[in-house]
Parts: C-alpha cells; structure tokens; sequence
C-alpha cells in the first residue's frame, strides 16, 4: 500500500532538480515506455499520460470522492513495487496527486493505465521500494465511487 497512500512512508532527502528539466526526462520515459508497449495514451495538462482500457458504466470519481479500488505499481523499468491482494478503498484526497488527477478519467467498472511522471508521484523522497524521481505506471480497477 505504500506506491499510493500519502507521502507519510516516503523516505530518503535527495537534492532538488530542477523541476522543468525533471519534467522533461520524465516525459521522454514515459514517452519511451508508450512506444515500447504499444500504447495509445492521452497526455493532460498536467503531465500524466493515461489510457481508458474500460470506461465503466457507474459514477466518475471527484477529488473529493472515497474509492474502492484494485491495482497494480510498477516502475518504468517493468519493476512490480506494488500489488493489492484485495481491494483497497481511501478518499482521493489522500493519495498521489496522479491517481487523484487519474482516477476520475474512468467510471465505476472501468479500468485505466496512469502514466505518472515524479512530479505526481512521490517526487525527490521516493517511497520504500520507488527510488527519487520515479515514473510511476500503475493499472487500475475502479470497482466502487462514493
């Protein structure tokens, strides 16, 4: 549960990068690795990539929203770092920015790639297993909205 929950379990103190120079090496990975699968992803103002791999037939999530949800976390490299056994539900409001700006993309029943550059994710502490300035692939099942 560590790849989405807060930053409470963030660690380590590496020195700032500059942030448009980070945004620009974490596009070019995440561009690499949509080129390497094959996927169609769609880039938001943000910087996230994504793909509706099922839109689902239920409510769009808000930021404010509480969600049930099952995932997949792996790193750019393919590396898993994260898997829910069984769903997992927490309000929007207290996970990543990626999976709060990510999440509402799809309905209840749908399911969705996020392509989360560092910025989005957990930045310059990293998290547990996610080194500093990690791009963050996730896959995730949004099986209830409330």
């Amino acid at each position: 549960m560590i790849a989405v929950l807060g930053l409470a379990s963030c660690t380590g103190n590496q020195a700032p990068v500059d942030p448009v120079k980070q945004a620009a090496k974490d596009d070019s990975i995440i561009q690499a690795y949509v080129k390497q699968h094959h996927i169609v992803a769609t880039k938001d103002s943000s910087g996230l990539y994504y793909q509706v791999l099922k839109q689902g037939t239920g409510a769009n999530a808000n930021e404010g929203s509480t969600v049930k949800v099952t995932y997949e976390g792996r790193l750019a490299d393919g590396s898993e770092f994260d898997k829910s056994e069984k769903p997992i539900e927490f309000p929007l409001t207290n996970v990543i920015p990626g999976w709060t700006k990510g999440i509402p993309l799809v309905k209840t029943g749908g399911k969705i790639l996020l392509l989360i550059p560092s910025a989005m994710g957990y930045g310059g502490q990293g998290a547990g297993e996610i080194p500093p300035y990690s791009v963050l692939v996730f896959t995730v099942d949004v099986l209830e909205v409330k």
